[in-house]
C-alpha cells in the first residue's frame, strides 16, 4: 500500500477577490509545477494558471472550480480551486464534499467577509478540518489580529495564531514561526530561498505573549505537551502534535499570515498543511449498503479493500464527458470493472486521467485518497462507483434551488441545435443551472442562482456554441402560499354512458411552515377505500406546481382528509385524483393565498464616503438594513433585500460609488409580496393567460 499519510485532499476557499487563485498560482510554482508565475488578470495576458476557461481570464474571476496535483517535500497534495462569487456556490459544494481538508483564505483589511461565512457554513456542514491564511498583508490597512478576533467573535472558530507578521503593509519582510519561534524571511526573486534567523528585538515581546496564547490554547489537545510546558521542556514535535489534533476534532483554527501576490509566508503555508491537515485514513466516512436496507457501510482509506468512488463533477467536452472522481476506497485501474449503484449499470474503465487545470495525463491506476478522472462513462453528478461485489451508495452533496430565471430565443435554426447540445451540456453539468419550455408560451426558460450565473452560461453558449440569441428579463422564481385554514367537501361525479367516475374527498387545508407539502390520512370506517387514498394523494399534488394567483408554484401546505364516499362500481383512481384536485382548487380560494418572493442577504463593502448613496440604493429597493459597520475608513452595509429590486444593481452601484464598492448577495428566505406589487403581478399574469388563450 502506498503511503496514504503523505497525502493530502485540499482546497482553497474564500471570499471573492481575498487572492485564492494567486496563491493557488504561488503553491504550483513553489511544488515545481510551473515555471512561472502569471497573475490573476496579469499584465503579460497569460492568466492564473487555475483559471484555464477564457471568460475566467478576462473577468479575473474562477467559475469552475479547477483540479490539480502537486508534490511538496514528499509529500503529494490534490489541490483543487474554486470560485468565490455566490452564484457559483455549486462548484464549492461539490469541491467541499471530497476534500479532506481546506485553506480559509481572509483578507487582512477586509477581515471576515460575507462570503467568508456563507463559505465557513459550507465547511462545518462537510466537517472540514481548515487552516486560516491571512492574506494581502502587504496592503495598506492591514491588520491580522483584528481577522483573528473576528474569526472567534463572527464565525465562532478558536483561532490561533501560529505566526506573526514581521512588519505590515509595504513594511512586510516575513513571518515568526510561533511554534518554532523563529523569523522566516522569504529571499530571491521569487521569494524561494528561506532564511531563517533570530526574532528582531522589537517583536521579542509580541511574539512570546501570542506564543504563550498558542500555548494555552493547544496544551487542551494533548497531556503531554501541558505536563512539558509546565516544565518548560516542550518541544517542537509536541507543539505540532497537539495542534494537529485540536485541528482534526475541528476545536481549533490555526492561523497563518502572509502575502501570496509579495511571494511572502507560502511555504510556511505548505508546511502547515502537512503538519495539521488530515491525510484520508484520518477522516472516518460512511457509505450506505443498498443490499441491507440502507444501513450504514464504514469506508476504509485502505487500497486492498474492494472500490469505493464518489463522482462529483462533470464535464462534457469535445472528447466525451469526463467525470471527477475521489477514491474513498480500494484502488482503481484502468480496464477493470466498474459498478454504477445507482443506475445498476456496469462498465469498464477505458481511460484514467489526472487533471492539471485544462491539461491532463494519462495514468494507469488510482489509489486510495486519489481525486481524478474517467473518460466516456455515462453518469450523474453524485454517482457512487464500487467494486462489483458491493452496493453501496455514498450521502451526495447539497444542491441549493435556483432562484432566478430568464426566458431565451435562438434567432435562427442552426443556432436553435446548436442551443440544445448547449443546454444539454450545462444541465448535465451544474445541477444549480436548470432549463425548461414553458408550455404557455412556449419559451425556453433557463434557471439558476443570479444573473452573473446565468450571464456567464449566456456567453459560453454564444462563444462556445455559436448560438446567436435574444434574452428576455431575468424573472424571479416566485411562491404562492396559503394564511389560514380552510375546508373542503367536494364530489367528482360524472356520468357519460358505462362506468362513470364517483368521489368524493373531504379535510382541511393548513398553512405549514415546516415543509413544500404535507398530506395526513385521517380516515376512519373505510369511507375511502385504502387503495384510494394515494390517488387523492397524487391529486393534490398535482396542483402545487402552478398556483392560480400568478401561476408559481405553491409551498407550505398542509392536507388531512378525514371524510369522504366511494361507489363499489363507479369509483376509480382517476375520480378520486379529480376529487383531490376539485377540493384542493375550492379550499384554496378560501384560504386567503398570497405571493412570495426571495428575500436575499445583501453585503455591501466599499468608502466611508459613499455610505449614504449605498444606504439610499438599499432604501429605494424596498431593502431593510440590518446592519452597518465601520473599520478604516471602509464601511459594511449588512441588508435584506428583494431580488425582484436586485436586478442590474452591479452598475447602479459603481455609478453611485465611482466603482469603488462592491456586493455579494446570496439568497436568504421567502417572504410576502407587497399588496401593490401582489395585484401588479396578478395582472400581468392574467393579461398574459388572456393572450396566450387568444393566441390558441
Amino acid at each position: 500500500m502506498a503511503n496514504i499519510a503523505k497525502m493530502r485532499n485540499i482546497g482553497i476557499s474564500a471570499h471573492i477577490d481575498s487572492g485564492k487563485t494567486t496563491l493557488s498560482e504561488r503553491i504550483l510554482y513553489y511544488c515545481k509545477k510551473i515555471h512561472a508565475i502569471h497573475e490573476v488578470k496579469g499584465k503579460d495576458g497569460v492568466g492564473a494558471t487555475m483559471d484555464s476557461m477564457e471568460l475566467e481570464r478576462e473577468r479575473g474571476i474562477t467559475i469552475a472550480s479547477a483540479a490539480t496535483n502537486v508534490s511538496w517535500k514528499d509529500y503529494e497534495i490534490n489541490l483543487i480551486d474554486t470560485p468565490g462569487h455566490v452564484d457559483f456556490t455549486i462548484e464549492v459544494e461539490r469541491a467541499l464534499r471530497v476534500l479532506d481538508g481546506a485553506i480559509l483564505v481572509l483578507c487582512s483589511v477586509g477581515g471576515v467577509q460575507s462570503q467568508s461565512i456563507t463559505v465557513d457554513r459550507q465547511l462545518k456542514r462537510y466537517k472540514v478540518p481548515r487552516l486560516a491564511f491571512v492574506n494581502k498583508c502587504d496592503r495598506s490597512g492591514a491588520n491580522p489580529f483584528r481577522v483573528k478576533e473576528q474569526l472567534r467573535e463572527k464565525l465562532g472558530h478558536n483561532a490561533v495564531m501560529i505566526q506573526i507578521p514581521i512588519g505590515l503593509e509595504d513594511k512586510l519582510e516575513g513571518v515568526v514561526d510561533l511554534v518554532s519561534m523563529k523569523a522566516i524571511y522569504f529571499d530571491g526573486k521569487g521569494g524561494e530561498e528561506l532564511r531563517e534567523a533570530e526574532i528582531p528585538a522589537d517583536l521579542q515581546a509580541k511574539a512570546q505573549e501570542m506564543r504563550e496564547e498558542l500555548m494555552d490554547a493547544v496544551s487542551m489537545y494533548s497531556d503531554e505537551l501541558a505536563e512539558a510546558y509546565l516544565e518548560g521542556k516542550e518541544t517542537v514535535a509536541q507543539i505540532k502534535d497537539a495542534i494537529r489534533k485540536g485541528t482534526l476534532s475541528l476545536d481549533l483554527t490555526p492561523v497563518l499570515v502572509g502575502s501570496a501576490y509579495k511571494n511572502k509566508g507560502i511555504q510556511p503555508l505548505l508546511d502547515a498543511v502537512m503538519d495539521y491537515l488530515p491525510n484520508p485514513s484520518d477522516i472516518s466516512y460512511e457509505a450506505h449498503d443498498m443490499n441491507n436496507n440502507d444501513g450504514l457501510f464504514p469506508v476504509k482509506a485502505d487500497d486492498s479493500l474492494p472500490l469505493i468512488a464518489l463522482a462529483f463533477k462533470l464535464e462534457d467536452g469535445q472528447y466525451g464527458q469526463l467525470t471527477y472522481i475521489r477514491v474513498y476506497q480500494g484502488s482503481l485501474k484502468k480496464g477493470s470493472e466498474i459498478y454504477n449503484s445507482r443506475s445498476g449499470k456496469r462498465f469498464k474503465v477505458g481511460r484514467l486521467i489526472r487533471m492539471h487545470s485544462s491539461s491532463m495525463e494519462d495514468i494507469t491506476e488510482a489509489r486510495c485518497g486519489d481525486i481524478v478522472a474517467l473518460f466516456g462513462i455515462d453518469c450523474a453528478s453524485g454517482d457512487t462507483f464500487c467494486d462489483t461485489s458491493l452496493n453501496v451508495s455514498m450521502t451526495t452533496m447539497y444542491v441549493p434551488e435556483p432562484v432566478i430565471s430568464l426566458a431565451i430565443k435562438p434567432k435562427d435554426k442552426k443556432s436553435e441545435d446548436n442551443l440544445s447540445k448547449a443546454l444539454n451540456r450545462f444541465i448535465k453539468e451544474d445541477p444549480t443551472f436548470k432549463t425548461f419550455v414553458d408550455p404557455e408560451s412556449n419559451e425556453t426558460i433557463i434557471r439558476g442562482m443570479g444573473e452573473l450565473h446565468l450571464d456567464i452560461y449566456i456567453e459560453r453558449m454564444r462563444r462556445e456554441y455559436k448560438v446567436d440569441l435574444e434574452t428576455g428579463m431575468p424573472q424571479v422564481a416566485y411562491r404562492e402560499t396559503i394564511t389560514q385554514a380552510a375546508r373542503f367537501d367536494y364530489t367528482h361525479k360524472k356520468q357519460t354512458g358505462g362506468a362513470g367516475q364517483y368521489g368524493r374527498v373531504a379535510g382541511i387545508m393548513e398553512p405549514n411552515t415546516g415543509s413544500d407539502y404535507q398530506f395526513v390520512d385521517m380516515i376512519k370506517g373505510g369511507v375511502i377505500p385504502n387503495e384510494y387514498i394515494p390517488s387523492c394523494d397524487k391529486g393534490f399534488k398535482a396542483c402545487l406546481s402552478k398556483g392560480r394567483l400568478i401561476g408559481f408554484p405553491i409551498v407550505g401546505v398542509k392536507i388531512t382528509i378525514d371524510d369522504g364516499n366511494y361507489h363499489t362500481v363507479d369509483s376509480s383512481d382517476i375520480a378520486f385524483q379529480q376529487a383531490a384536485i376539485g377540493g384542493f382548487w375550492m379550499a384554496y380560494e378560501k384560504a386567503k393565498p398570497e405571493i412570495l418572493e426571495p428575500i436575499m442577504k445583501v453585503s455591501i463593502e466599499g468608502p466611508v464616503e459613499f455610505q449614504g448613496n449605498i444606504l439610499g440604493s438599499i432604501n429605494q429597493r424596498r431593502g431593510v438594513i440590518i446592519s452597518t459597520t465601520e473599520e478604516s475608513n471602509f464601511t459594511r452595509v449588512d441588508s435584506e433585500v428583494p431580488l425582484s429590486e436586485m436586478f442590474g444593481y452591479s452598475t447602479v452601484l459603481r455609478s453611485l460609488t465611482q466603482g469603488k464598492a462592491e456586493f455579494t448577495m446570496e439568497f436568504l428566505r421567502y417572504g410576502k409580496v407587497p399588496a401593490s406589487i401582489a395585484e401588479q403581478l396578478k395582472k400581468e399574469f392574467q393579461e398574459k393567460k388572456n393572450q396566450t388563450q387568444k393566441g390558441k
